[in-house]
């Protein structure tokens, strides 16, 4: 992809060199925004399953115990996610021997197409254990698209950024995957406001699930419509695209590989409670009724979103280190009060989430372009998505399984302790790693 030259802005060093900042060119910026509109619409149908998780439950499992049906829903959420390190070697290789381009028309594809299968599944009552059969290999599939994906639209959005803006560019990528919970969680909310429990039940979550399929459609023809990045570009017209990726990232870069996963452990844990499981945990624990649940949840994700860039901005200015580091001291420290706040009233759910998802733009803004950072073109998008995405299906595809867990057995007060642990390791590892704001790029 041609994205034209970056424009220095600013004055001259002293010693003759160029200003650190650049502004995005215009056809850097037209790359971005495919990308996060691309990856948006991605994304929407994987939040849809942990929003209508309750209702997943009803339909493709026996109604004789809520609670095993529940947790059967969310185990079956959780082995979705090993399949995401498997997608994100085999995605990942793909985009760094093919392109990102052809990289992430592929992993919207499957994720749509697995979308609509769901979506047209019949219930238990009608075909019994095939129903959740189909829906076991539905999120397979799209745990496989989404271990792909963040390695491949990463690189992208980071590559296509003007040198001095690439946080503000990777931060797009987490936009957009906020932009997808937010659509879904729009979706959710106009679904449980508007249909009666039996028309919900019935039919109304189907919709929502079909309408995330389309939009994957539309995210389809975007990718398709635009062309690769110039540093993808330069590795291939060089003869340096590597047979086995995967290889040569754990034998060349295993220190990158290993930061990079620990990197992510606070990160996917507090993204996913937060995030896409609080609305449900919410009204399991404390009552709540769902749709109030959503109510919160979409009110939060519009802060979420329109800070996103604005965190990006900062860490471009002042570095990685400093806004990650913030985010996992934030929850090292709050995460007993914050959990211990949450009730059954708008006001309190609100207050809770809200925090949360603030101290989270430290990470989320960060991690495209921080991992990206470790790693050069020839192996990027694996070495984005693969330790990426074993820390997820670790630490992210378990936590709703687990608070789940900790409160059918009575242990609610010890989820504090995970997320504080959690959080303290992925502080020593940003207090420790080398900051790589100003780092040469290719």
């Amino acid at each position: 992809m041609n994205t034209g030259s970056a424009t220095p802005t600013g004055p001259l060093r002293a010693d003759g060199a160029a200003p650190a900042t650049f502004r995005l060119s215009r056809a850097q910026r037209k790359a971005i925004v495919a990308g996060t509109i691309g990856n948006t619409v991605e994304w929407v149908d994987w939040a849809l399953y942990s929003i209508f998780a309750k209702i997943i439950a009803d339909e493709f499992f026996s109604k004789s115990d809520g609670a095993v049906a529940l947790l059967s829903t969310l185990a079956v959420f959780a082995v979705g996610f090993v399949m995401r390190p498997v997608g994100a070697a085999v995605l990942g290789a793909y985009a760094d021997r093919r392109g990102r381009k052809k990289g992430m028309t592929l992993t919207v594809g499957l994720m749509a197409g697995a979308g609509f299968v769901i979506a047209i599944t019949p219930s238990y009552d009608s075909i019994g254990i095939v129903s959740p059969l189909i829906l076991l290999l539905s999120r397979l599939v799209q745990g496989f698209s989404a271990g792909g994906e963040f390695g491949s639209s990463s690189a992208f959005l980071v590559e296509s950024a003007a040198r001095g803006r690439r946080a503000f560019a990777g931060s797009w990528q987490q936009v957009s995957v906020a932009g997808g919970v937010l659509v879904a969680s729009l979706l959710g909310t106009l679904a449980t406001s508007a249909l009666s429990d039996d028309a919900l039940h019935s039919w109304g979550w189907r919709v929502a699930f079909i309408l995330g399929g389309l939009l994957g459609l539309v995210g389809l023809w975007l990718r398709i419509s635009v062309a690769d990045t110039d540093s993808f570009a330069q590795v291939q017209g060089a003869g340096r695209t590597r047979t086995n990726p995967v290889k040569a990232m754990f034998v060349e870069h295993p220190a990158a590989a290993l930061r990079v996963a620990g990197i992510t452990v606070a990160g996917t844990l507090t993204y996913y409670i937060w995030v896409n499981y609080l609305p449900t945990y919410a009204n399991l624990t404390t009552g709540i009724p769902l749709k109030t649940a959503l109510l919160s949840q979409t009110l939060c994700l519009v802060v979420f979103v329109i800070a996103l860039p604005l965190m990006g901005v900062v860490s471009d200015r002042v570095g990685r280190k400093p806004t990650m580091a913030a985010f996992a001291g934030g929850f090292v420290v709050l995460a007993w009060p914050l959990l211990h706040l949450l009730g059954n009233s708008f006001l309190s759910l609100f207050l809770v989430q809200l925090v949360g998802m603030l101290l989270i733009l430290g990470y989320s803004a960060n991690c495209a372009v921080i991992m990206a950072e470790q790693f050069p073109p020839e192996v990027r998008a694996t070495g984005i998505a693969l330790p990426y995405a074993l820390a997820v299906a670790i630490f992210g595809g378990t936590a709703p399984y687990l608070t789940t867990w900790l409160h059918e057995s009575g242990h609610s007060d010890l989820l504090w302790v995970y997320v504080s642990a959690a959080s303290l390791i992925s502080l020593v590892v940003y207090l420790t790693m080398p900051e790589t704001k100003d780092k040469e790029f290719s």
